[in-house]
């Protein structure tokens, strides 16, 4: 079979420049440390707390994306994000779904498909629903708030739908960005390509062998790039969960119009990856007990975050960055308000 992954980790760095090492050491000197000094216990009890939570869940994650990466070719995604057409948009989701990207390896994706022809449209829908509807992330999710994740899934999926088809709309006035070139292959099919792979495909010893290590590769390549985001967050939620007092949370973050402009400004500003932006947003909802700013804090992270609306803007345009800014941000405000009066 072969192998087509547009997001695998680019050539090795150095052992000691790798950023999942830098971070395992670290954790590591801090927890030997605090063997020595007791004020440090109650943030490794805490921060391992967190780990029997999710670990689980991550490794199927893992595992899952790994098998995505390895077996589902680049080109049937880019095939149908070019289309002009609502369902390019629903396409977009459904292929976001599949991702096993981060919220950055998402967006390098999505700037890819661009360049390739994807409309605009497409790659707002697809860069607004992978982060939290991929499939790794929502075993995260149900991992740390169970049942309640449904709800963040579901609205994850109703804004990306809903802004991709605003920005259709925005597209044909000519509001935002158009993607000048289109491509969309004309002498592929999906169908003939399965059907060439089975064919070419030997069911020996050898060929599943290489599979099963293609598939391993796969998820560790995706784990050394995401696996240290998620420690810096579950690190930082620790710290969050130990020394600061329930009273702050409380009265600075709690579920009021000002708690959720707080968690959006500090959605904005934090640079934390999807994986590690979910168990800071379980802290939150485990101090305040208000899951919309969870929500919020989730959502704000993608859609609003200066990184990715900077680098949208330098690569699509400002004028599809801004529209980001001012379709979003009133959603996800409205959908954080009504989740905290009736979860």
């Amino acid at each position: 079979m072969e192998k087509e992954c547009v997001h695998c980790t680019p050539k090795s760095k150095p052992f000691y420049k790798e950023p999942l090492l830098i971070v395992l050491a670290v954790l590591l000197i801090g927890f030997l440390l605090s063997w020595q000094f007791p004020a440090l216990q109650s943030l490794y009890a805490a921060f391992f707390d967190y780990l029997e939570i999710i670990w689980l869940p991550v490794l199927a994650g893992f595992i899952i994306g790994g098998l995505i990466d390895y077996f589902i070719p680049h080109q049937y995604i880019a095939k149908y994000l070019g289309q002009r057409k609502k369902r390019a948009v629903f396409y977009s989701v459904t292929f976001g779904f599949l991702m096993s990207a981060c919220s950055h390896g998402i967006l390098a994706i999505a700037l890819e498909l661009y360049k390739k022809g994807a409309s605009t449209s497409s790659v707002i829908a697809f860069l607004l629903a992978s982060p939290w509807a991929n499939l790794p992330v929502t075993l995260l999710l149900f991992g740390l708030f169970g049942t309640k994740a449904f709800l963040l899934i579901i609205c994850a999926i109703i804004f990306a739908i809903n802004t991709g088809l605003i920005f259709q709309v925005l597209e044909r006035k000519g509001l935002v960005e158009r993607n000048k070139v289109v491509y969309v292959p004309e002498d592929f099919s999906i169908k003939k390509d399965i059907e060439r792979r089975i064919v070419n495909y030997r069911f020996d010893l050898v060929n599943v062998f290489g599979s099963v290590k293609g598939v391993l590769g796969a998820a560790w390549d995706l784990a050394r790039t995401l696996l240290w985001w998620l420690l810096v967050g579950v690190f930082i939620a620790s710290l969050a969960q130990v020394y600061i007092p329930q009273g702050f949370f409380e009265a600075y973050m709690g579920p009021t119009f000002l708690g959720m402009l707080a968690i959006l400004a500090l959605a904005i500003v934090i640079e934390v990856c999807s994986e590690g932006s979910a168990p800071l947003a379980f802290e939150i909802f485990r101090q305040t007990q208000a899951f919309g700013n969870s929500f919020v804090y989730l959502m704000a992270g993608v859609a609003l975050d200066y990184t990715e609306v900077g680098i949208i803007w330098k690569n699509i345009g400002r004028k599809t960055a801004l529209w980001l800014l001012i379709i979003n941000l009133p959603q996800i405000l409205i959908a954080g308000y009504l989740l905290n009066i009736f979860v």
